[in-house]
């Protein structure tokens, strides 16, 4: 078996190429994660293999398996395009307050379980039709229907928030799941509604556009009344009752299969399996660190680049730019999360939970980059008459625009 810091020190490389790889290669992360653990761990370190997958993370594959399920079929019976186009009809035909609506819908539909992507999927294509129907600019509605869906995206009940505040109780930060969300929340807020006005949103207000467009609106049915209420019995079991997310998410798709609410093999077949696979494998090199020093030696790294001062700003930024271009929940949160409590130490002060924080806003804040699949679900939705390549090179300025934004007010707020 090799010497600890030198097992350490191949494990930090091996963290270091699959970040590499996720950047530039559209392979499976998560797969190439477990690959390299089993090589350096058990091949080159002689770690026992049973050691090396007691690291698979049981409870978070269940949960985000369970909450995936259960908004698959919610997505795929209908219910959730049938409370985006009632919320539309509340603009009363002012062109103005349409990108707002559709913020506030993104926000709240991925607040509540979908998570960020799976409501960018379901808002994009709608809000960028409107957009073109109405007149509004494609980038002002791609910034705030991209930065709602991110706004909710922590939500203890969204699978990112479920990946997030599993590794901030790992790593000594439980109970923090609110406050994790509303610092996420206001943070893209805050971006977007600065953006929609300093770039010309206000205007819009003058104008007025038909919220029908001749479009025939699906009534609710049975069916949608159902996963309505079975969406809000699981927000108020988890939120009041404390229930778990998961577990209950799970009974939830079984009783809408059940009563014929929705296509169970549709729904699991369209589950983000990929994600899921993503987030697992590298929690399982991750533990490896652990196990060995190499985690000490990725805290030490970062350490040299900041000070008790910047510590916020400087991992905001870091988060933020290599988020441009890998994925946010799948590769950089699984990552740098766990260094906080080495890099605090390191430091000789700071607060870990604004240094956590500052990881989790600055890496979310660049994902509506056309690099980042939110950003491209906008740009794919694009309405006729807009010309693609410079929204494309919009959103990329604005991606890399909210990272150096990210990095000072992380710094100024945390």
């Amino acid at each position: 078996m090799l010497p600890s810091a030198h097992l350490g020190s191949l494990s930090l490389a091996a963290l270091a190429i699959a970040i590499v790889v996720s950047c530039v290669s559209e392979m499976n992360v998560g797969v190439l994660a477990i690959a390299l653990a089993w090589v350096v761990g058990v091949v080159v370190g002689g770690v026992k293999v049973e050691a090396l997958m007691a690291g698979f993370p049981v409870s978070l594959f269940l949960t985000l398996a369970g909450v995936t399920m259960l908004f698959a079929q919610a997505q795929n019976n209908g219910t959730l395009e049938r409370i985006a186009h009632r919320s539309v009809k509340l603009c009363r035909g002012n062109a103005g307050w349409i990108p707002v609506m559709f913020f506030l819908l993104a926000a709240g539909l991925a607040t509540i379980g979908p998570g960020n992507i799976s409501t960018a999927a379901l808002m994009a294509p709608m809000a960028m039709r409107v957009a073109g129907r109405a007149g509004i600019p494609a980038f002002l509605m791609a910034i705030m229907v991209g930065n709602g869906a991110n706004a909710g995206s922590l939500s203890p009940f969204a699978p990112t928030g479920i990946i997030v505040n599993n590794l901030m109780a790992k790593i000594g930060m439980p109970g923090a799941e609110w406050l994790t969300y509303r610092n996420n929340l206001l943070a893209h807020a805050a971006v977007a509604f600065g953006g929609y006005f300093l770039l010309g949103g206000w205007k819009l207000f003058r104008r007025s556009f038909d919220a029908g467009g001749g479009e025939r609106q699906e009534p609710f049915e049975a069916r949608h009344w159902i996963t309505t209420a079975v969406i809000a019995a699981l927000v108020i079991g988890a939120v009041v009752f404390k229930v778990n997310v998961g577990m209950a998410a799970f009974t939830g798709a079984v009783l809408l299969a059940a009563l014929g609410c929705a296509n169970h093999k549709d729904a699991f077949r369209q589950m983000p399996w990929s994600v899921i696979v993503m987030v697992c494998g590298v929690t399982i090199l991750i533990s490896l660190l652990e196990k060995t020093s190499g985690m000490d030696l990725f805290s030490g790294l970062l350490a040299k680049l900041s000070t008790p001062a910047t510590a916020t700003g400087v991992v905001a930024f870091v988060t933020g730019v290599v988020s441009i271009y890998s994925s946010t929940s799948g590769v950089v949160l699984p990552a740098f999360l766990p260094t906080v409590p080495g890099l605090v130490e390191r430091l000789g002060g700071g607060d870990p939970l604004a240094i956590a924080s500052a990881m989790n806003v600055g890496s979310h804040l660049v994902d509506v980059s056309p690099l980042s699949t939110i950003g491209a679900l906008c740009l794919a939705a694009i309405p006729p008459g807009e010309d693609a390549r410079s929204l494309f090179n919009k959103l990329l300025a604005w991606g890399f625009a909210m990272s150096a934004a990210g990095a000072l007010a992380c710094w100024l707020l945390f």
